[in-house]
Parts: structure tokens; C-alpha cells; sequence
């Protein structure tokens, strides 16, 4: 029974065993199949996704071949020009001289000797320095040795046969007029960051999409520019002067036509020098070359206030006639004495004390004015602030806030007791011939119509037509203007004064009657540390060069006033005309 039980049992039990086997193999075979089946589902979503991506590029994004010609066809930095679109600063690819000690794999990272070397790039640089090539040779860091260099010098130092000497390209700041207005424009660093003048003004524009594919333009005329620095290089000559700035201003709108400071600096080369110097310069009152007198340096500026005083005096109605004569004699004020360079007779008129630049009897006028009505007037010249301008150096002027004393108000009548920018004056000048108004200058091209922000200064704010009628009778019958040789159709389209600080040279000042290519300007011309003979009577006919060299012509009427101020018809000075005397 045992033995039967037994047997029945046995095959019972390998029964179950093998259907246990079956059960598992069927179930890892399963988990293949599902494995492989979501493998097969994730790479089909992996591909439709890829190929979507890849149908939305091809359809909507530009091709990398596109992307790369318009990154080639775009500069990093966009283009400055002048009014008329003569190129002034633009990007340029160039090659570099670089030293790379790595360049070798194996052995010494030099085939010649450092100083063989700095003798074969002398042969092709002659102002590079030895020394400097073969000390930078020797310390074995990789570094520039020379930048900017033309195709046929790269590969004349390429024929040296130095590995170790590479030749990167690389997008360089061009400035194809060189020095020429370089105050205006300023410089790039080797970082490719704008340093003063217009680049750093333009900075994030010209590196903006928009200002890599337009030039930015600005109200600088070639022309103009050209002819003024060289006209205030003749100048510095003559009188021997240190430095000179000179300023010439479309009076209508403000725009500056040209803004010179010499002496210049190449922004396509510039030197630490350039741009500061040494403790013992400044101690002599050395400034560096990259300092802009025209913009930063303010000066007691003389007689050249002389016009200011009058037309204010005429605006506010205390000089109601021009033929109104004041005593001439030596004027005392308590423990002080006004007095002129030389004896101008008993008693001078309106015209006759500009002619003769007399401050006795512009000391009057001012104290008849009154030293807060004159104070108020220069305020709204901006005198008492920096000069209105896109330039970041802008010197801040030495004025008196507290109130103005008798004598303090008779001596800045004729330009002493404050001390303003060349660009102070010439925006002064402006507002003398323009209608009275008086305009920010600016180095931005304003489209036809655009009218610059005056705030807080009205038409009428300064009577233009008088002083500017008895300043260009003063010049035309005056010593200056007989000396000068002018022509009959220059007489009644120029005005000036000429002034001078203390013992320095004359600084030459004018408001110009049209003649240059916009028509109507204020030219400021000044002379730093010089000697004052010949200077003086140079003025005019340094206009007359200035017009010729800029390409101008005779145009415009005699008196061009503001869009609707007529000055000539005035009811406020119609009778002026007739009551003042001139010389014969």
C-alpha cells in the first residue's frame, strides 16, 4: 500500500514542477517583449520629436550659412559719419602680431633668438622697440607684440620663420581722417568699450543691433572741421600758444558744425600720455593732449562779454538809445579803479565803447543794468552750469551764487569775476543773432524742422538785433575791420569782438553773418598761453579763410532771425537805428 501511495504520487509532483517552469520562462518572455515594445515606442517619439524640431528650424530659423554671412557682412560696432556721410569712425578687420610659446610641441618655443628676432621686425617696423620685443620674447607669456598690421607686413614677418609668431584677425576701431576731430569722437579700448567724446556717449547704441546695421550721424561737418583746425594751428603758431579750441555753431539750431582742441591725439594710436599726465606736468599746469579745451577748460574770458552786457541792457530797456554817450574817464569804485588799455576821449556811445572794447563804459551800462538783472541774463546763457553738450567732459563754470556787489557786477560786465567754457560763449553768441533765442548745443544732426529743447528760455529772453546791429557797425568801421581788407558783401554779415585775459593772448570771438555751407554761425576761436601780438588782428581774415577752406559761399540775408522773430522790424528798436552815431 506504501509502496502503491508511493507511486501515485510521484508523478504528481513532477507535474507541478514543469508547469511552474512554463509559467516562468512565459512570464519573463512577456517582460521582454514589453521592454523591447517600449523601447521601440520611446525611439519613434525621440525621432517624430526630432524631426518636428527640425521641420520648425527648416521652415521658420535662418540657416547657419545665413547666419554667419550677416555676423560677417555686420560690424561689432556701427559707423560714426559727418552731416554729409563722410566716414569719421568705423570697424575695420586687420591682422595682430601675436607671441604664442605654445606654438612648439617639442624643444625651445623660439627658432631664433629673441633678439634676432626684434632686429627682423625692426626691418619691418622701424618705430617698434627692440627692447620692449626682445622682453617679451624672453618671459616666455604669450602676448601682442604689434596690432593693427596691413597684409603685406604680415607676411613679411611671416617670411621670418617663426612658428611661435601667430597672426590672429581681428576687428579693430578705424579712423580714416585720423586726428581730425578727434575731442568729438573719442576712442575705443582694447576692451572695445567707447572713451570719451561720441563713442562713449554712443556706446550701447553703436553695439545695439540697430546701430551695427545704420550709422549713427552727427552734426560735424568735414569740411568745416578741416578748415577750423587748421586755422587754430596757424594761430597757435603766430602767437606761440600751448593749446587753442575753437568752436563753430549753426545759430539757429544749436548744431555744432565743428569743435576743435588742439593740441590733438590720433585716436588710431593712442599713447598713456594722451590721456593724463605726469604729477610734475600737472604741477606746471600741463594738460594731457586728450583734454578738451573747448568743452572742459573754463577761462576768464574777457571783453567778449562786452556784447552780453549791451544786449542786455538793450533787452531790459536801461539803453534805450545807442547814441547815448557815458564818460570815458578812469571810474572809481571805493578802494578800486576801472580804467581802459589806452585814453578813448571825454565820452563814448553803444558802438563807439565796443569799437574801443572800453570797460569804463561798459562798467556803467552794467551798473545801470544792475547786478541781478545782469546775473539773471547770464543764467539764462547757461553760464552758471556745464556746457549744454553730448560730450561727457564738460568743465563746470566759476560763478558767484551769492549776490552780486557793485563792483562784482561791473567787472563781469567785461568778463572778469566768472570764468566759462569756449562752448559757454559761442552758445551766448548764437542767441545774439538767432532772434533772441538761445539753443543747447548739440553734436547730434537734427532732422529738417526738429526744434532743439530751449526749457526756461523764451523768444525775446535776449533782444538780438541791437547789439548785433551796433556789434557788426563796430567791426566794419573799427581798426579790426579796415585792418582785415574785408570785401563791401562781407561788412554787414560779420560781427566779432576780441578779447583778452590779463597778460595772455587775445581770444578771438565772433558771431558770423552766413558764408559758411549752412548758412549763419557762431565761430569762437581761442588761444591758450601764447604770446598776444599778431593774434588779434588775425580774426577776420581767419574767417575768411575758414569760409574758403569749408567750402562756403555768400548766401543768406544780411540779418537771418529765428523762424518767427523778424529783428530788422522789432517795435521794440525800430528807432535805434537812426539815433545812433558810427564813426565816419
Amino acid at each position: 500500500m506504501t509502496a502503491l501511495a508511493l507511486q501515485s504520487t510521484v508523478p504528481v509532483t513532477v507535474s507541478t514542477g514543469s508547469r511552474g517552469l512554463v509559467n516562468e520562462r512565459q512570464r519573463s518572455l512577456l517582460m521582454a517583449k514589453a521592454r523591447t515594445l517600449w523601447v521601440l515606442v520611446a525611439f519613434v517619439l525621440v525621432g517624430m520629436i526630432a524631426a518636428l524640431r527640425i521641420a520648425y528650424l527648416g521652415t521658420t530659423g535662418p540657416s547657419p550659412r545665413e547666419v554667419r554671412l550677416a555676423d560677417l557682412l555686420t560690424p561689432q560696432r556701427g559707423e560714426i559719419v559727418d552731416r554729409n556721410g563722410a566716414p569719421l569712425a568705423r570697424d575695420f578687420r586687420v591682422y595682430s602680431l601675436w607671441f604664442n610659446p605654445k606654438a612648439m610641441t617639442e624643444g625651445e618655443p623660439l627658432i631664433h633668438s629673441p633678439k634676432e628676432i626684434a632686429a627682423g621686425l625692426a626691418r619691418i617696423f622701424p618705430d617698434i622697440d627692440q627692447d620692449e620685443v626682445i622682453e617679451k620674447l624672453s618671459s616666455g607669456k604669450a602676448g601682442y607684440i604689434r596690432k593693427s598690421l596691413l597684409p603685406e607686413d604680415a607676411n613679411r614677418v611671416h617670411e621670418l620663420g617663426e612658428p611661435a609668431l601667430e597672426f590672429p584677425l581681428e576687428t579693430t576701431r578705424y579712423y580714416p581722417q585720423g586726428s581730425l576731430a578727434a575731442h568729438v569722437l573719442g576712442y575705443v579700448d582694447s576692451y572695445g568699450h567707447g572713451k570719451v567724446g561720441m563713442e562713449q556717449y554712443f556706446d550701447k547704441e553703436l553695439v545695439s543691433p540697430e546701430g551695427r546695421s545704420a550709422p549713427s550721424v552727427i552734426s560735424i561737418d568735414f569740411r568745416v572741421q578741416s578748415a577750423l583746425e587748421d586755422e587754430l594751428a596757424k594761430g597757435m603758431a603766430l602767437s606761440e600758444a600751448k593749446g587753442a579750441a575753437g568752436v563753430v555753431l549753426d545759430v539757429d539750431t544749436g548744431e555744432v558744425m565743428a569743435l576743435a582742441s588742439l593740441p590733438g591725439f590720433d585716436p588710431n594710436h593712442v599713447k598713456p600720455n594722451d590721456m593724463v599726465v605726469t604729477p610734475e606736468e600737472a604741477k606746471e599746469g600741463e594738460v594731457p593732449k586728450g583734454f578738451n579745451r573747448a568743452t572742459n577748460q573754463v577761462y576768464e574770458l574777457g571783453s567778449t562779454f562786452k556784447p552780453i552786457t549791451v544786449a542786455a541792457a538793450l533787452d531790459a530797456g536801461t539803453v534805450t538809445n545807442l547814441a547815448r554817450r557815458w564818460p570815458a574817464a578812469p571810474l572809481h569804485v571805493g578802494r578800486f579803479t576801472i580804467k581802459d588799455s589806452h585814453a578813448m576821449g571825454a565820452s563814448l556811445n553803444v558802438p563807439e565803447t565796443l569799437i574801443h572794447s572800453s570797460n569804463v563804459v561798459t562798467a556803467q551800462i552794467a551798473d545801470e543794468l544792475g547786478g541781478e538783472r545782469l546775473k539773471a541774463k547770464l543764467k539764462v546763457l547757461g553760464m552758471n552750469t556745464r556746457p549744454a553738450i553730448e560730450l561727457p567732459a564738460r568743465g563746470f563754470p566759476i560763478w558767484d551764487n551769492g549776490k552780486w556787489r557793485r563792483l562784482r557786477t561791473m567787472t563781469v560786465s567785461y568778463g572778469h569775476g566768472v570764468a566759462v567754457t569756449p562752448l559757454h560763449l559761442a552758445t551766448a553768441y548764437a542767441a545774439l543773432v538767432n532772434g533772441g533765442m538761445w539753443r543747447p548745443a548739440t553734436l547730434r544732426k537734427l532732422s529738417a524742422g526738429e526744434v532743439p529743447e530751449a526749457p526756461g528760455v523764451q523768444r525775446g529772453d535776449l533782444g538780438a538785433y541791437p547789439p548785433a546791429f551796433a556789434h557788426d557797425r563796430a567791426l566794419r568801421y573799427g581798426p579790426q575791420g579796415r585792418c582785415a581788407g574785408l570785401p563791401d558783401r562781407w561788412q554787414d554779415r560779420l560781427g566779432g569782438k576780441a578779447g583778452q585775459r590779463g597778460v595772455s593772448p587775445p581770444l578771438a570771438d565772433f558771431h558770423v553773418r552766413g558764408g559758411l555751407p549752412h548758412g549763419q554761425a557762431a565761430l569762437c576761436r581761442h588761444s591758450h598761453d601764447g604770446r598776444a601780438q599778431g593774434y588779434g588782428g588775425d580774426q577776420l581774415p581767419a574767417h575768411r579763410r575758414l569760409e574758403r577752406s569749408a567750402g562756403g559761399g555768400a548766401r543768406g540775408p544780411a540779418y537771418r532771425a529765428a523762424p518767427g522773430h523778424h529783428a530788422r522790424r522789432d517795435p521794440r528798436y525800430r528807432h535805434l537805428g537812426s539815433q545812433a552815431s558810427h564813426p565816419p
